[in-house]
Parts: structure tokens; C-alpha cells; sequence
């Protein structure tokens, strides 16, 4: 009934009963083959496939669905039509049938969609179409202002306070309201593709993540949205609609191709199957033949469920993957495609599945023009021919790019300037009184027209006097322009909902049922496991080291039986095996905190619900812990010696399991909750602290306070402890009779298991295994949950200046205004010279740079050897020669590969290895690299910087260090007020730098301030890497007016570029034009518009014109490429080292080659610029500012330190007072160790990120020369101890007064001594670790296997006295065990209190301490001397591997 439904309602046009969204038809979706059958075939043929044909025809529906035509080559040559099942196309299968539909995808794909679209029209199925409606749209935020907004220590505890106080409505609300839309209003209709335009924060993508119904939840909005007249929560929006984001979130194990068929099979196939039912039905009725290609193509994409799907293969092909389709996507840790193909991954990901409205926010990042072109080209043909709904928001478009497109939104400032047809928005301008000039680009003219900096160059009214229209007005006079009367008169007919097609919007939360989601991710969890082999790998060879360790410290001929002395060190042998068995799974949590931005965002997108990405992970590590478990049972169990009887190993083995089984479950739940490194790393610390203390073995279950008991019962290690003794200690040959009438228990093992508080009963044990797998049931519960209502953890990029601040911006705004707004270029170049010059308060040398015949090397990579490559060294510069000079402004450009950034490198010495060959020359004298990195900057692409620190704080610091020692404090800081004015930095002068991508500036700000830093060191030649990359029109637009001022100041700059628009090449005076292969193929002046570039490439015969108001940039590029050359047999390196032009350049450089009279080579008399005590002083001023505001890691670590603190006090409340029995010593020593434990490895994990970090700064300040390394070592280091001695301040107190130590200043400042070199030593450990390896994860990767060492020697889980001499050397050379000696000895080492001690005499505690530990009261000395030995050791290690060791390979 209901399939007969869907088709009357099809054949009538009405509403179908079934939804089936679009993308059933996008071109993704089936498309027509450009290629029919051909004409030459014989009849004979034809009749063969017309009854193939017909069985198809005669097939069941289910059958018919999967039975498709294809055309074969055999091996003789010859091609037949053969039957296929569509759901079982190998690669090779999908990649003809792709290839026969899509040749040539520039020319064919067009032709596909419109067969496609026929092919439907002609049985007169109605594809579904949206339109989007928003009226009245406002966002509201809101965000603490001006230095509030930093987060140092005070402001975080002050906004802790605040939450709790507003949650009980006790205070209002400290922040200020931010509009971020204001009343927007608007209509995107199908068939029309629409381009989001708007500078920096305009609002850009808010707009699309309320029209994709994903805006954050904490933001306010008012107004309505609406698909088609339905309210968002009339339908799942976010499956209806696909938004594609700016950040490029993909697991880097898996492939393209991968990546994209897992999307493609979540998203599902939307309604394509039911409307392919209909489509075959009608054509069967009509008699219609359909194309056999075109046929097997919509088929295949049309059957849910497929592990690959022809789709996949169809969209890759389309936004040029599939040149890179098998390669892994990679990250940080692994080589993959490069950052625009990820791009390119990111918008596939969407595309293959059925949505029918796109909102793709800034998709272009990373993408040359003509690969934007292209994708932009494939997205309209979508758009008109099956009637997507599209808004695509571009940075940078080219001009032929902006032409695609159909209508434009302008948005600035939160509001609507122009929404409409892209051929109105000039004349919208022209009536305001604004023009285009002729040589801009119309999306660039529309990004700058509205800044008040940029406005009054395009003002053409020369009989009005300009005037600065705002935002305001422009969306105000926009209401009266026809084309804004037109929207308001279509707002006023409300949308007819009975004309949407049922399969417009989507009803069901998921593409696929859940049985085959869960199949869905099963396979990708196993496919990542797979991939990341080798965690599992090294955790085996962790954990069979371990046990070798293990079992060579415990071996069975020193492990004697029977006595309770005996049982003591058994006690510390299952301590161990629990221990590592549980910390070897803690990867887990690393592990799902890296999964989850992919995880977040594949969830919001619907591609599946929480527990289908939780229930494989669980699943799939039961087999890890089974063999992680046995590994350490089989290696450990017999040679240890535990009981000899077959059943009581497999019990072990399977407590052992339980263990692993539920702290990975637990590591993983924390990793859910914490959601970031840090905070998961401090709350496993949390975690684990309470779970190992009251387990049973740290401090016994009756030494634990009655109100605490709940901690014992509620500690899932506790049970697995109590498992693993009962085993052991209740079989046979423990039974001999109890002779010590202290202690009521029949048997030695009874003796052992009361003294410890375990459990003495056999059913003890069933009961703690079914504990031990009902919290793993727990946990895993638990972290589903916490998946799927925790969102991940987000940081405001904004940063707004308090109203003083805003006196200051309106000020500045004025004082532009007033001086005339500059152009990107000509303004610029035709101020006067007195204009021209200001700015620059510090006088300076200018130089010159000439280099001749300069040839670059690299060893061959081991993939080209492999390849059949016999030459040792792979050549990347070739004979390049040029000049740059004082006052001229070089572009450096080539395409992708040329050697443009290997040639700045070498000039500027930035390279850290190869084989240099050729002269470099500065004003005539060789190049001096110590002296040249004096004189000049170089703004690096990636935007390196402290993170922690202001603007103005990163520009002071340069300038500080890098400013000739004569320059005083007053001076240095008008420079860099000057510098600030210039790059227009003085309204965020005061906001964090942040991370890139994560917080902070954005990536215009941060262009800025990486130009700014280098102008403060007032250098003669600066190189500036890629200055525009990843910026919009506007801006690019501020950079380089900011280093057309730098040159007009007298400076050498030469800039590397990428893809310019017009007016940005122009605004260069001279171009240097490189060819792959490092060679140069044009080196000279561009001319008045490019003319004499122009002139040069067009004498060059055969070479195509340049067309009326194309891009010389672009032009230049597509004349010059190999398949040119290759075309007209030419050599472009070959001609121009045959030209006049480059006679004209030799003679130039051989002039600045040679020495001007009268001029001396540059010497400075010191190294660096300042003493050697100022860098110490700057460098600990810069470590200062970032430590008090980076909150994640100081405030997290003391509010760690304090709960630890405070949770030890109330265990261990006046423990020391009452050390009556040998367990109460045990608990003492337990608390030590633990404390010991876990905050000096949370010091050591917490610091390894943040000098990851700095050390990518401090290889940048070091290559400009700024300071010598061992200031740097030393300031991290001071500034770390200032912080490592306020926490063992909190914590010495806390403990000191809780746990009833003597108050006498000997001891407590012995104790205070002992625990600050102890947290300083961690500290700079985890600091070396890092140093001495490439990145803080492979540090941590180290961490984990040298600390477990050191807490196996550290004497509390086998004393010294008892660990087998082949072993006792490492005791000396495990650090924690010198702190546990010194704190332990210096308070309870002069003691002679008696203390019962089970199955021997009482003993006093000072002898005790002596002979079971080999505690020495009269060794303290030593071990005093010995902690400074540790910091000093570390320090050295880390001072050395910092100054020595580079990572940065260059």
C-alpha cells in the first residue's frame, strides 16, 4: 500500500509519502552519461543486449535494483555488454563504468547532469528542492571585555566564583552583551548558487550555522528560521542540510577514500532507492530503454549499506582527489595530503551524502584560484541542474571565480549590506556614491568598502566632498534599493508548505538503521586499530620488559613460603603486577581524547549516535586485554613463584583481566568527561589518586576513618586487589598454623590477609570478579553517556577592548581617516616623501643583497632511491641569481614546488641542512650569517609566537632583545608604538596571541603581529614568507599596506607569494619568477600594470596573449608551466638566461657585489645585542607573563595539588601521631609514595606540552639571533621553580598540620626541602624528555616506561633491603627513591617508638626504618646533596639538548 501511494503521488505531482532528500539526485548522487551507444554496432550486438536486457526486466523488483549493464574488454580486445551486480563492482569495475560516463570531468560533467536530470524529467519525476527563509535573525553573546578577558590565574578563580555565585543567583553577571547578528533577514533559493562575503568577524559563519540549525546553544538568538515554511524542529534540520566547516577535522590513519566512504555510508543514500523504484517502474510502463552506463551508475549509488559506494568514487573525481584517494589523510605525527587537499576532504566528506541545501564556510583556505575555480564550477553546475540550495562564503575569490556565482550576500558587522543578484550589488555601491576601479576585484571591492579605513579611495563623487558612510546606513539604504523592496515585497507571501516535496526535508535523526551503523563503525574502529598497531605493539614490549623486570626483582629462588615475613614481599609482587597492569592501558585515554574533534563533529552531523562510535571501542578492546593480561600472567606467574596449581593461574589471569578490562573503561570515561589533554590528564590524576589509595594496599582497610569506608567499597581496585591476595594467600601451602596470638586467624595466610584489612573468605573472590566487570559495565555506560551529552570544550576568539580602549580606536580610526585612506597600491606609492618616510623613529643602514649562481642540495630521499634513483644528492636551487635593493618592494612567486621558500631560506641562512653552493653578497661584502641575522627579519609563514603573551607584550619583547643595547626603555617603547600605528595593531594591543586555530588572534591578526615583530628589531633587509596566505581581500589589503610602508621607509623586502589578485601583484615593484626545479625564469621590474612582465613573456613565440583585465599574476603562471613548455618545445630558463634582461641583472649584481668607496663590512661587538644578565631578565619577564595566564596548566595543577593535599590529610588524619603497628608505617610510606607519585608525574606530564610549544618560538628567536639559548633554559626553568615551590607551599601545609607530623622548623623545612626538589625534578625532567625528543608525544610515549621503573625502585614496593642484589644498583638511580629516603628518615628516622610488627618481636621504629628499608637517619646529608645533584643533572641535560638539538627541519 504504501509503495502504491508514493507512486500516485508522484504520478499526480503531489506530495509523496515518502521523504527522500536530494542528494538522490545531486550529481553525487546518478548522473548521465555524456556517452551513448555507439553508432558503428551491428544489429546482431544490439539484439544480444536486448535480450540481456529483457532478463533484467524479467528479474524481481529486490533483484532488478542490483542487476545492472556493463561494458567489458576482454582479453582478446574485444568489448562486450555483460550482467553485473552493482553492489559487487570492484575498484577496477567502479573506475571504467566512472570513466566511461566521466572522461574529461571539465567538459563531461556538465553533459552528466543534464542526462541525469532528463532521465527523470522524461518520466516526469519531481526532484525536491528547499529554500531558506531567515527574518529577523539576531545572535547574541556574551563575553568578559578588556583585561578581564585575559585568563590569568585571578580572572579564571574570580570566574569560577562568579558561575557559582550567578547558578545560585547570588551576583549578576560580570560579562557585556555582544550583537554578532543584528535583524538579518533573507532568501536562499534553490537552483541559485549564493556567495557569503564579509571582512574578518562579520559574522559570516554564525550565519551559516544558524541556517544549518548547529549554532552553539549558550548563544542567544531571536528570529526565524525556516525550509520550505517548516520551523527547524518540524523536521531534523541537520540532516536535511550539510554545513561544511573551516576547520579540517579527519582521523589522519585513515585514506581519502576511506574517510569518504565511511561518510558516504552513515549519511546513507537519502531516498534514492525509493525514487530509482519509481523511476525503473515508469520506464518499464513507458517502454523506455535507459542508458546502460547511466543505468549500473544510479544503481550502484543508489543500494544503502555498501562499505564503498560509487559515490564516493564519483565526488572524489570531481574535487580533484583522486590523484591522492589511497593516500592517508595524516597529521601531526603522520606525513599525508597536503592542507588544501584536506580541504578538499572536509567539503567530499558532505557532498557524498544526500542533503540538499550546502552551507560551505570558507572553502577555499589552502586552494590555489584554479582549483577553487574548478570546485566552485562542479558546485553551480549542481546547483542549476538539480536544484541544490547553496551558500558557499570564499576569503579571496578570483574575479572569473566571484562570475560563477548568482547572487552575493555582503555581510559586515553583523549586518546585511546587500543580498541579491551578483550583477546589482555594483550599481547598489555606485548610487552610495562607490566604484569599482577598473583593475580590482569586484568581491575585494566589496570586502574593503565598507571599512573605514579603505572607503575613501573608492568614493567617485568628485563634486561631493567625501563622507564615511557606516554599516548602518548602507543595510538602511538598502531596504530602499529596488532590489532590497523586491525581498521585502517576497517576505510578505509567506512560503505555500503544501507545495514541499516530502522528500525536501528529512524526519529520520540517521541515514541508516542502527544495526547498520554499528556495522559501520565496528569496521572503522577495527580499520583504526589496524593503523594504529603500533600503540598496541609497544604496549606488549612494554609489558613484557616490565615482567622480565618483575619477575628478575621478585624471582621464585628468593621467594620463600610460609611465614608472614615471607608474605610481605608477595604483597609488593602483586602490588606490581596490578599496578602495571593498569597503567599499561592509560594510552586509551590519549587515544579517545585525539578521537574526539572528529567524534563531535561526525555526531552533530547525525552521521551516528554516541554508543555506535563507544560499543566497537569497548568491544574491540576485550581481545588486547585478553592478551595484554595472559602476556603478563604466563611471564610472571611461575617465575615469581605464586601457587603451583593450574586453577588458581587462570583465576589470577582472569582478576588480572578484570583489572585491565576496567581501567581501561575508567581511562576512557575520564577521557570523555575531560575532553581536552590537560584537564583528562588532571582528572585520570584525580581519579587514580583515590582509586590506588584506597584500594587496600596503600593504606590498609582498617586504618581508613569509619566516615571514609564508602572510598573502599566504591574503589574498583580495591577488588581487584582483594581477588588476587585471596588467591594466593588461601591456597595450601599458605595454610601452616597461625602461631602469633596477637592475631585472631587460624592460618599464616589468614594472618597476612587481616593485617592488610583484605578479605579472608574463598567466596570473597567470585564476588570481587563480578564487582570488577559490573564497573566495567559501569564505566563503558557511563562514557556513552557522557559521549553523547558532552559537547567539546570551545574558547571565544574575540577579544573586545573596555570603553576606554574604544576613546583610543575611535581616535586612531580618525587619525586614518584624516590622513587620507591608503589604497592597497597606488595611494600608497603616490603620497609625498615626507609622507612616505614617517614612522620609523630609529635610523637604520640600508643594504643590499645580491647573490650569484647560488645551487642548493639535499641527500636523496630514500623513496627516490628506491625508485631506481642512483645520484646521491637531489638538486632544489639552480644557478639562481638576482638583487634586491633598498626602497624596492620583490615578489618572489613560482608555482607550488619552484624552490620559492628554499631560496628565502638560504639567503636569510634559515636552513638547517643541504649543501649551498654560489656567492651571497650584502652592500658588497660576503655574507656574515652571525652579523646578517643582526640586521635583518623574517616574517615565517606559520605565525610562530608565545602564546601567552599581548601584542603589545611580543613586540616590546623583540624589540627588547633585538634593539641595539644603546636604545633606552623610553625610546624602544616609542618605536614600537610606531610600529603598532603602522600595522595597524593598536586595537587589540592587549589581546592574547593565542594558538593557531584554537584561540586568540585570528589569522589576519596574527599575520600582522608576525610582520610587527620583525619591524621592531628596525632591520635593513626583511624576507617575509607567504604574508597573504589564508586572508581575505580585506585582509590582505592591511598587510600589504603595511609592507608597501615598510619599503617606502627605505627597507629591502622581498616577499614570497602565492596567488595574488591584480591590484596585490601590482603593488610590487619588482618580480624574481622561479620555475620548478629552482630556477629562475624572469628577474626583474613588473612595470606601470604589469607592462613590462607582460612584454617580456608575450616576445617569447608561440606564448597565448593576455586578455583585457586578466590577472598578470595568473596569466604569468598558466604561460609558463611544464606542459607549456613541453608544448612549444621550449625552455622559459634557457630564454631568459639568453636575454638582455639578464645581462642587464648580471651587471647589476656584479655592482652590488663590489664594496661602495669609503664602506665597511657590518661588525658588531657582541654576539647577541644585549648582556648576557638583560636576556636573562627579558626571557624570564616573557616566561612570567605566559605562566600567570595560562590557567590550564598552573591554576589546574595547584587546585590538583590542593585537592590532593586535602584528600591525603583526611586519610592519613593525625597518622603520624600513631605509628603503633608495622601497618600503620606501611600506610605512612603509602602515602609518601603516592603523593611522591602522583604529583611529580603530573608535573612532568603537565609541563611537556608547554615546552613543546615555546621550543618552536624559541627556534625562530634563536635563528634571528634575539638570545643565547642558556638564558632561555635558565628563565623556563626559574619560572617553573617559583611555581613547583608555591605548590609544595600549599601542600607542605596542607599535610604538615592534617597528617600530625612534629611541627619543629628542622623537620618541617627538611620536609618542605625534600618535596620541593622532588616536584622541580619531575618538572625538569618531563622539560628534558621533551628536549631531547621531537615532539611531547613521543616524550610521553618515554614517560610512561621510565617512571613505572622509578616507582618499582623507589623502595616502597619492595624495600632496598629485599630487592636481589643483581637489581639494587638501580635503587640508587631511581630519583623518587632518594625523596622517599629523605622524606621518610628526616621525620620519623630519630624515632624509638615500638611498633608491633606480625609474626616477630616488637621492634623500635628508627631500627625498623633500618633494617627492613635501609633507612639510615646518619646518611640525610648525602641525600640532601644527592636531590641538588638530580635538578642539576636535568637542568644540564635539558640546557644542552635545547642549545645542540634541532627538531625544526629546514
Amino acid at each position: 500500500m504504501a509503495s502504491t501511494s508514493v507512486r500516485n503521488d508522484l504520478v499526480s505531482g503531489k506530495r509523496n509519502q515518502r521523504s527522500w532528500p536530494s542528494s538522490s539526485f545531486r550529481a553525487a548522487s546518478w548522473s548521465a552519461s555524456p556517452f551513448t551507444k555507439s553508432a558503428g554496432r551491428s544489429s546482431g550486438e544490439d539484439n544480444e543486449e536486448d535480450l540481456k536486457w529483457a532478463a533484467i526486466e524479467r528479474l524481481p523488483t529486490l533483484d532488478r535494483m542490483r542487476k545492472g549493464m556493463m561494458s567489458v574488454v576482454l582479453d582478446n580486445g574485444k568489448v562486450v555488454c555483460c550482467q553485473v551486480d552493482v553492489t559487487h563492482l570492484k575498484l577496477q569495475d567502479k573506475k571504467q563504468l566512472l570513466d566511461t560516463v566521466l572522461k574529461y570531468v571539465d567538459d563531461d560533467n556538465d553533459k552528466f547532469l543534464r542526462k541525469l536530470r532528463d532521465r527523470t524529467n522524461r518520466v516526469g519525476i519531481k526532484i525536491p528542492n528547499i529554500e531558506v527563509r531567515y527574518e529577523n535573525l539576531s545572535v547574541e553573546g556574551n563575553v568578559h571585555v578588556g583585561t578581564r578577558a585575559l585568563p590569568t590565574l585571578l580572572n579564571v578563580t574570580l570566574n569560577t566564583f562568579e558561575r557559582i555565585l550567578e547558578l545560585f543567583r547570588l551576583a549578576p553577571s560580570k560579562k557585556r552583551k555582544i550583537h554578532i547578528l543584528k535583524d538579518v533577514s533573507g532568501i536562499v533559493k534553490p537552483s541559485r548558487m549564493t556567495l557569503l562575503l564579509g571582512p574578518p568577524g562579520a559574522g559570516k559563519t554564525t550565519l551559516l550555522l544558524a541556517l544549518a540549525g548547529k549554532l552553539d546553544p549558550d548563544l542567544k538568538v531571536s528570529g526565524r528560521i525556516t525550509y520550505c515554511g517548516h520551523e527547524l524542529k518540524e523536521f531534523v534540520a541537520k540532516k536535511t542540510c550539510a554545513y561544511i566547516g573551516q576547520h579540517d577535522l579527519h582521523y589522519g590513519e585513515m585514506t581519502v577514500r576511506e574517510t569518504l566512504d565511511f561518510s558516504g555510508r552513515c549519511l546513507g543514500v537519502g531516498t534514492r532507492y525509493q525514487m530509482l523504484e519509481e523511476l525503473l517502474r515508469r520506464e518499464k510502463q513507458a517502454g523506455i530503454k535507459p542508458d546502460p552506463e547511466i543505468d549500473a551508475f544510479m544503481k550502484a549509488t543508489a543500494i544503502y549499506g555498501q562499505k564503498t559506494n560509487l559515490q564516493t568514487d564519483y565526488v572524489l573525481k570531481i574535487i580533484g582527489l583522486d590523484i591522492c584517494a589511497d593516500t592517508l589523510v595524516g597529521d601531526n605525527m603522520r606525513r599525508g595530503i597536503s592542507g588544501g587537499q584536506r580541504k578538499r576532504v572536509t567539503t567530499g566528506e558532505m557532498l557524498v551524502g544526500p542533503a540538499k541545501a550546502l552551507f560551505m564556510d570558507e572553502i577555499s583556505t589552502g586552494l590555489d584560484s584554479s582549483t577553487t575555480f574548478q570546485i566552485c564550477k562542479f558546485m553551480r553546475q549542481m546547483v542549476h541542474i538539480m536544484d541544490e540550495t547553496m551558500v558557499i562564503s570564499l576569503l579571496q575569490p578570483a574575479p572569473e571565480t566571484y562570475e560563477l556565482f548568482d547572487d552575493v550576500i555582503l555581510l559586515s558587522e553583523g549586518q546585511i549590506v546587500y543580498q541579491g543578484p551578483r550583477e546589482h550589488v555594483l550599481e547598489f555601491f555606485e548610487n552610495m556614491g562607490f566604484k569599482c576601479p577598473p583593475r580590482k576585484g569586484v568581491a575585494d571591492f566589496l570586502q574593503e568598502v565598507t571599512s573605514k579605513k579603505d572607503q575613501e579611495q573608492y568614493w567617485f563623487r568628485r563634486d561631493e566632498p567625501y563622507r564615511y558612510i557606516s554599516v548602518p546606513e548602507f543595510a538602511e539604504c538598502f531596504q530602499s534599493f529596488y532590489i532590497g523592496e523586491q525581498l521585502a515585497t517576497e517576505f510578505k507571501v509567506p512560503y505555500d508548505k503544501s507545495q514541499t516535496h516530502r522528500a525536501a526535508l528529512a524526519k529520520d535523526k540517521y541515514g541508516i538503521s542502527n544495526w547498520e551503523l554499528l556495522k559501520a563503525c565496528f569496521s572503522r574502529e577495527w580499520l583504526l586499530m589496524r593503523r594504529e598497531m603500533f600503540v598496541y605493539i609497544y604496549r606488549i614490549i612494554q609489558l613484557v620488559v616490565l615482567s622480565i623486570l618483575g619477575f628478575t626483582l621478585f624471582l621464585r629462588t628468593e621467594m620463600s613460603v610460609g611465614t608472614v615475613e615471607d608474605g610481605m614481599k608477595f604483597f609488593g609482587a602483586m602490588f606490581f603486577s596490578i599496578m602495571n597492569i593498569m597503567f599499561n592501558g592509560f594510552s586509551e585515554q590519549a587515544m579517545l581524547v585525539s578521537r574526539l574533534p572528529v567524534f563531535y563533529k561526525q555526531r552533530d552531523f547525525m552521521f551516528y549516535p554516541a554508543w555506535a562510535f563507544g560499543l566497537p571501542i569497548w568491544v574491540l578492546r576485550i581481545p588486547i586485554s585478553l592478551v595484554e593480561s595472559g602476556i603478563w600472567v604466563v611471564f610472571t606467574y611461575y617465575t615469581i613463584g605464586f601457587a603451583p596449581s593450574a586453577s588458581r593461574f587462570f583465576k589470577q589471569f582472569l582478576a588480572l583481566f578484570g583489572v585491565h578490562q576496567m581501567a581501561i573503561s575508567l581511562f576512557r570515561l575520564v577521557g570523555a568527561v575531560g575532553r581536552t589533554y590537560v584537564v583528562a590528564n588532571i582528572l585520570s590524576g584525580l581519579t587514580f589518586q583515590i582509586v590506588l589509595v584506597l584500594g587496600g594496599f596503600i593504606v590498609s582497610k582498617n586504618n581508613i576513618k569509619p566516615w571514609l569506608k564508602w572510598g573502599y567499597y566504591v574503589s574498583p581496585m580495591m577488588y581487584g586487589q582483594n581477588a588476587i591476595v585471596i588467591n594466593e594467600f588461601l591456597d595450601e601451602r599458605w595454610s601452616k598454623p597461625n602461631t602469633d596470638s596477637r592475631f585472631d586467624a587460624p592460618t599464616v595466610g589468614k594472618v597476612l590477609l587481616k593485617s592488610r584489612g583484605f578479605f579472608t573468605d574463598d567466596y570473597w573472590f567470585w564476588i570481587c570478579i563480578g564487582a570488577l566487570f559490573g564497573f566495567v559495565l559501569l564505566f563503558n555506560l557511563l562514557c556513552i553517556v557522557a559521549l553523547t551529552y558532552l559537547n567539546a570544550m570551545g574558547d571565544s576568539k574575540a577579544f573586545i577592548t573596555d570603553e576606554d580602549d574604544k576613546k583610543n580606536e575611535n581616535s586612531t580610526f580618525r587619525q586614518h581617516v584624516n590622513r587620507g585612506g591608503q589604497g592597497i597600491n597606488m595611494a600608497v606609492r603616490n603620497a609625498s616623501h615626507q609622507e612616505r618616510r614617517t614612522g620609523m623613529v630609529l635610523p637604520f643602514q640600508p643594504l643590499s643583497l645580491a647573490f650569484n649562481d647560488v645551487n642548493y642540495y639535499v641527500d636523496m630521499p630514500a623513496e627516490m632511491k628506491s625508485q631506481g634513483i642512483n645520484e646521491d644528492r637531489l638538486q632544489l636551487l639552480h644557478d639562481a641569481s638576482g638583487a634586491f635593493r633598498p626602497g624596492i618592494l620583490t615578489a618572489l612567486m613560482g608555482v607550488s614546488g619552484a624552490g620559492k621558500t628554499t631560496l628565502m631560506d638560504v639567503l636569510a641562512g634559515r636552513k638547517t641542512g643541504g649543501y649551498i653552493e654560489g656567492s651571497i653578497s650584502i652592500s658588497g661584502y660576503p655574507k656574515n650569517q652571525a652579523t646578517f641575522a643582526r640586521v635583518s627579519g623574517y616574517c615565517e609563514q606559520n605565525d610562530i609566537h608565545s602564546p601567552y603573551v599581548t601584542v603589545y607584550e611580543s613586540l616590546l619583547f623583540s624589540a627588547w632583545l633585538r634593539l641595539p643595547s644603546d636604545v633606552n626603555a623610553q625610546n624602544r617603547k616609542m618605536f614600537v608604538e610606531e610600529v603598532m600605528e603602522l600595522v595597524e595593531l593598536n586595537q587589540i594591543r592587549n589581546a592574547l596571541v593565542g594558538l593557531p586555530g584554537v584561540d586568540g588572534l585570528s589569522t589576519e591578526q596574527r599575520k600582522r603581529v608576525t610582520i610587527a615583530v620583525e619591524l621592531v628589531a628596525n632591520p635593513s633587509i626583511i624576507f617575509m614568507d607567504e604574508p597573504t596566505s589564508g586572508l581575505d581581500a580585506r585582509a590582505a589589503a592591511i598587510v600589504m599596506r603595511t609592507v608597501r610602508n615598510t619599503v617606502d621607509t627605505g627597507r629591502t623586502v622581498v616577499c614570497t607569494i602565492h596567488q595574488p589578485s591584480i591590484d596585490i601583484f601590482e603593488a610590487f615593484d619588482e618580480l624574481l619568477l622561479m620555475k620548478r626545479g629552482g630556477q629562475v625564469i624572469y628577474a626583474g621590474p613588473l612595470g606601470h600594470h604589469s607592462q613590462k612582465l607582460i612584454e617580456y613573456f608575450e616576445s617569447i613565440a608561440g606564448v597565448q596573449k593576455i586578455k583585457d583585465g586578466y590577472n598578470p599574476a595568473t596569466w604569468m603562471l598558466e604561460v609558463s608551466t611544464p606542459s607549456i613548455e613541453a608544448h612549444l618545445g621550449i625552455d622559459f630558463a634557457e630564454i631568459y638566461t639568453n636575454s638582455t634582461l639578464y645581462q642587464r641583472n648580471q651587471e647589476l649584481i656584479k655592482e652590488l657585489s663590489t664594496p661602495p668607496q669609503g664602506s665597511s663590512d657590518l661588525r658588531f661587538p657582541t654576539k647577541y645585542s644585549q648582556s648576557f644578565f638583560v636576556q636573562c631578565k627579558a626571557c624570564f619577564w616573557k616566561q612570567y607573563w605566559s605562566y600567570w595566564r595560562n590557567p590550564s596548566y598552573n591554576a589546574v595543577r595547584l587546585f590538583f595539588t590542593i585537592a590532593i593535599g586535602i584528600m591525603f590529610g583526611l586519610i592519613f588524619w593525625n597518622k603520624a601521631k600513631n605509628i603503633k603497628k608495622q601497618q600503620d608505617l606501611f600506610d605512612l610510606l603509602g602515602a609518601m609514595y603516592a603523593a611522591v607519585m602522583f604529583l611529580g608525574t603530573s608535573n612532568t606530564m603537565g609541563v611537556q606540552p608547554i615546552v613543546d610549544i615555546e621550543r618552536t618560538v624559541l627556534y625562530r628567536e634563536r635563528a634571528a639571533g634575539m638570545y643565547s639559548t642558556l638564558t632561555y633554559a635558565i628563565s623556563q626553568v626559574a619560572i617553573e621553580a617559583i611555581y613547583s615551590a608555591t605548590q609544595t607551599t600549599i601542600f607542605s601545609v596542607i599535610i604538615y598540620s592534617m597528617m600530625g607530623f612534629e611541627w619543629t622548623a628542622r623537620k618541617f623545612l627538611s620536609f618542605y626541602y625534600f618535596m620541593l626538589m622532588c616536584l622541580i625534578y619531575y618538572t625538569l625532567y618531563g622539560m628534558m624528555i621533551v628536549a631531547v625528543t621531537p615532539s611531547f608525544q613521543i616524550a610521553a610515549v618515554c614517560n610512561s616506561f621510565f617512571l613505572t621503573i622509578w616507582n618499582t625502585f623507589c623502595g616502597f614496593v619492595i624495600p632496598r633491603t629485599q630487592i636481589p642484589i643483581w637489581w639494587r644498583w638501580y635503587y640508587w638511580l631511581a630519583p623518587n627513591a632518594w625523596t622517599l629516603y629523605g622524606l621518610v628518615t628526616s621525620q620519623f628516622g630519630d624515632k624509638i617508638t615500638q611498633v608491633e610488627i606480625p609474626g616477630a618481636e616488637n621492634m623500635g621504629l628508627k631500627e625498623l626504618l633500618k633494617k627492613n628499608f635501609g633507612y639510615d637517619y646518619h646518611f640525610l646529608p648525602v641525600v640532601v646533596v644527592v636531590h641538588l645533584g638530580w635538578v642539576l643533572l636535568f637542568l644540564f641535560v635539558f640546557a644542552y639538548s635545547i642549545k645542540f638539538l634541532n627538531f625544526q627541519k629546514r
